[in-house]
């Protein structure tokens, strides 16, 4: 039964104990701090689009995904053509997002505003490619997939314009072609047989409500913690 008189000696080791506790509460504070931030520092990583990622894009003003198949166009290039589906489970409509030639980017990065990438068509292997042709229905610039096991050549590289440091998923984005300097665009077309009902995909040469793009379904490759490498898918 607590009488409340205690003896100096119990009040000494009550203050130790006292004192014990918050030092090592103040020795694990810094720690504790660490942690929470270096959780909220991976949660904020895992917000972006990241080298590796594979995704679907969608147009947010025709709200058609970019697609491709190996379907080659009857004029211009000849090339294997690139179109927009409305369709959200259409497996031809994932992209990997690459590191340009020659120069790749680390497995797991989180891709920079302003940073030149390629988007590699996953069923077909070919990237998303731009040239001086007219695009069939619109006479715009025609949009193509090129080259084979994903290396083409240097018309494959676009830039991502974006707000702020990073380009965060659910951000809408632009993409603007490194050598021809358009801006990938979908203004409504559609084709008739054999890709009936697909919207055009075509370059323009400013940017407008046609031109911005969005980051849909997909697999985000996250940030490594294993050391740094260099590699490519």
């Amino acid at each position: 039964m607590y009488t409340g008189y205690e003896s100096g000696a119990a009040i000494m080791e009550r203050l130790c104990v006292f004192r014990g506790s918050v030092r090592w509460l103040l020795l694990l504070l810094p720690l504790l701090l660490l942690l929470l931030s270096g959780g909220e520092g991976r949660e904020s990583e895992l917000n972006y689009v990241t080298c590796g990622s594979l995704v679907k894009l969608l147009n947010t003003r025709h709200n058609v995904r970019l697609h491709s198949h190996d379907v080659k166009y009857g004029s211009g290039s000849g090339q294997q053509s690139v179109t927009g589906v409305e369709s959200a489970d259409d497996a031809n409509s994932y992209w990997q997002i690459r590191g340009k030639p020659a120069r790749s980017c680390q497995r797991g990065s989180a891709i920079k505003c302003g940073q030149a990438i390629r988007i590699t068509h996953m069923k077909t292997g070919r990237n998303l490619h731009t040239h001086h042709f007219s695009s069939p229905l619109s006479n715009n610039q025609e949009v193509s997939a090129f080259g084979e096991n994903g290396e083409g050549d240097d018309l494959d590289v676009w830039t991502v314009q974006c707000e702020g440091v990073y380009w965060e998923r659910d951000d809408p984005v632009r993409f603007k072609h490194v050598g021809t300097e358009v801006f990938l665009s979908v203004t409504g077309e559609q084709y008739g047989h054999p890709i009936r009902g697909q919207r055009e995909v075509h370059g323009m040469s400013s940017p407008n409500q046609h031109t911005w793009w969005r980051t849909m379904e997909g697999v985000f490759i996250q940030p490594s913690q294993e050391p740094l490498r260099h590699d490519e898918l």
